[in-house]
């Protein structure tokens, strides 16, 4: 079975846990991305995607136009209980945001690409970066995937 966006190879399970993301986001639910595990989603929009990360809500008007989801690391959601547990999720979904956009702020599309697959790497793990398909990365920061590409492969060559 494959997802929508890129035809990424994905389980049964798998396919089901986005196809019930989706059905959440797209009734406009607010959920939260648990903040006590390195979990996060991808949210794939008609022209780029986020990543909303640990704390970060997801959902209500947000993510109306999401087209597709991609989990990352062992993702759990949670529905907050309390007004203030809303309002700091939106505060951490913004701080993704603009760290997003910080990383987009490099007028150098190599150093965009290198810096994205840094950070997946610190808050994760090199393993699941290397998972990620070279097409979200270059959604998230706004580089073609080719970019993407060349500079995993001068990784590469660098940690032989």
């Amino acid at each position: 079975m494959s997802n929508t966006v890129f035809q990424q190879q994905v389980t049964d399970n798998e396919q089901k846990q986005i196809d019930e993301i989706l059905q959440h986001l797209h009734s406009e639910n607010l959920l939260v991305i648990n903040p006590r595990r390195k979990n996060g989603l991808i949210l794939y929009k008609p022209y780029h995607a986020e990543f909303a990360g640990p704390g970060a809500a997801i959902g209500a008007n947000f993510d109306k136009d999401v087209i597709d989801v991609l989990p990352v690391g062992k993702l759990s959601l949670i529905e907050p209980r309390i007004g203030q547990e809303r309002i700091k999720s939106y505060l951490i979904r913004r701080q993704w945001v603009k760290l997003a956009k910080q990383i987009s702020d490099n007028t150098i599309a190599q150093q965009r690409a290198q810096v994205i697959l840094n950070q997946f790497e610190h808050w994760f793990d090199l393993e699941t970066a290397n998972v990620l398909p070279d097409e979200t990365f270059a959604l998230l920061v706004g580089v073609l995937p080719q970019t993407m590409r060349k500079v995993r492969t001068q990784n590469e060559l660098l940690s032989q």
